[in-house]
């Protein structure tokens, strides 16, 4: 069935709206003016061993009004449908746009807002790559698919509880500016999620749960399209009895095989938001700091070794930052970040990338309100795999001495993105090329360019994952974006493992 913009969203008078407000505007003088308005609807379904512990079902919409004017920039929000309050939100967003050019002035500064050129894009409808619409799959359907999962867990050997979780956003907007963009827009993503806990006879207890990335798709995605559910349940119990009986690490330095389930969050922390250019000027410092990629080491910076190529990406199917237009009408694209091991970009607004003179933006400006302005988000970070490269079982076949990471579990990272340790869900050691059971207690540390210098090889096109999550944070205030990050498999030689218990000091 051919996808369409959900009714609801599509009556609304969105073209009256939009007329009403850059009409006015214009009329006072604004240099520029965008109009977006927005509907995000976000549901969750919530199981306790097989029984439902809540769900929640909320909707977020409005419109508004961003300007630029006298070289300032001006912003206002509403939730009254009608021509006149549209007016008398653009008025109140160019009244605020006064406001701050004094301040500016007053401030001695120079930091004058202008926009890098975007050609207009006419009228436009995107819509993402899914099948069945979450929403449209009854509530009992839901609770009933993930009932069935959790009681086929709890009744393995060995797992005392089952927490289960589906996460589903059905997110439109519309935008349209003085250029001449006018696009209507339409994504839905999907988040479910397994945990399953054992409890041993001394009262020690541990996790594990399901390395299923969230992803730009439907209902689909849990009945099995794009992930094999019944094949990563099945195992699901074994690994985690053999984790509570696994020998704590011996810290030191190992080879590492890593996982596309755990490397796309270190990909997350340690490339995506350091290649953030507002960031990397300053502009983020006071909420989740700077970074050490800075403008001045552009084309420069040894970043990786040279197996390491990465893209920043708003078009990748199913990814969770795809769109087909940011929140400034400016089309998405994809580019290189780091090309063989080198920083050759960054992920840029229009402001930024006017400001800096990097030409156009790529598409980076997104807000996860009507309430909320604008701000440069992070694209679809992605490590390219080789194109004639490894399997996963080979880059272990090429491992004396060394450990598999498996699935994500906590990070730490310091305010440049340099400074860093991970842990995961699953270490399985490598000793002569072969998997040797699992381990426990186990973190990698490193500094950003030490690790991905490390990086031997990548894996090729069939060890490739999208993974992602529908929580990054950014801004002040607070803004929260779901975020994909494409990777192979990869070995990285001689990185410092530590044993989490003795760090922990118990």
């Amino acid at each position: 069935m051919p996808r369409s913009i959900d009714e609801t969203f599509a009556a609304l008078p969105l073209r009256q709206l939009a007329d009403a407000a850059l009409a006015r505007a214009r009329a006072l003088g604004a240099d520029h003016a965008d109009f977006r308005c927005e509907r995000v609807r976000s549901a969750d379904w919530r199981l306790r061993d097989a029984r439902l512990s809540g769900s929640s079902d909320t909707t977020d919409a409005g419109y508004a009004v961003r300007v630029v004017h006298g070289g300032a920039w001006g912003f206002a929000a509403g939730v009254d449908m009608t021509m006149e309050a549209a007016a008398r939100v653009a008025a109140r967003a160019v009244s605020m746009a006064k406001l701050s050019a004094r301040v500016i002035r007053a401030a001695g500064s120079d930091e004058w807002v202008e926009l890098a050129d975007e050609p207009g894009h006419g009228e436009r409808t995107w819509i993402s790559s899914y099948e069945v619409n979450p929403f449209d799959v009854p509530d009992e359907e839901k609770t009933g698919l993930l009932r069935e999962w959790s009681e086929r867990l709890l009744a393995a050997e060995g797992v005392a509880h089952v927490d289960a979780a589906l996460l589903a956003v059905q997110e439109n907007k519309f935008y349209a500016d003085t250029a001449g963009t006018t696009t209507t827009q339409q994504r839905v993503r999907v988040h479910p999620q397994l945990t399953a806990v054992a409890v041993a006879e001394s009262g020690e207890f541990d996790s594990m749960r399901t390395v299923a990335p969230p992803v730009g798709r439907g209902w689909e995605y849990l009945t099995g399209t794009g992930w094999d559910w019944d094949a990563e349940l099945a195992v699901l119990p074994g690994l985690l009895a053999e984790k509570m009986a696994a020998p704590s690490v011996e810290a030191g330095a190992y080879d590492l095989v890593v996982d596309p389930t755990n490397l796309w969050l270190t990909i997350h922390e340690s490339v995506g938001h350091a290649t953030e250019l507002d960031r990397a000027l300053g502009y983020e410092a006071a909420y989740a700091g700077t970074s050490f990629a800075t403008f001045d080491r552009l084309g420069t910076l040894e970043y990786g070794s040279p197996a390491m190529n990465v893209t920043g990406d708003r078009t990748a199917e199913h990814g969770l930052a795809t769109i087909g237009y940011d929140d400034e009408g400016v089309e998405t694209q994809s580019w290189d970040l780091v090309r063989d091991g080198v920083l050759v970009g960054y992920q840029l607004d229009r402001r930024i990338a006017r400001l800096t003179g990097l030409g156009r933006s790529n598409g980076c400006a997104f807000a996860d309100s009507p309430a909320h302005v604008p701000v440069q988000r992070m694209a679809n970070v992605s490590l390219r795999p080789a194109p004639d490269g490894p399997s996963t079982e080979e880059l272990i076949a090429g491992v004396e001495r060394g450990i598999y990471v498996v699935g994500d579990r906590s990070w730490s990272i310091d305010m440049q993105r340099y400074n860093f340790q991970f842990t995961g869900q699953r270490f399985f050691r490598i000793e002569n090329g072969r998997l040797a059971g699992q381990l426990r207690d186990v973190a990698y540390q490193a500094t950003t360019t030490d690790f991905w210098g490390s990086m031997e090889a990548v894996g090729g096109p069939r060890t490739y994952l999208l993974a992602g999550a529908f929580n990054c944070g950014k801004a002040q205030p607070g803004q929260v974006a779901a975020v994909s990050h494409g990777c192979p498999s990869a070995l990285f030689r001689g990185v410092n493992i530590l044993n989490t218990t003795q760090e922990a000091g118990r």
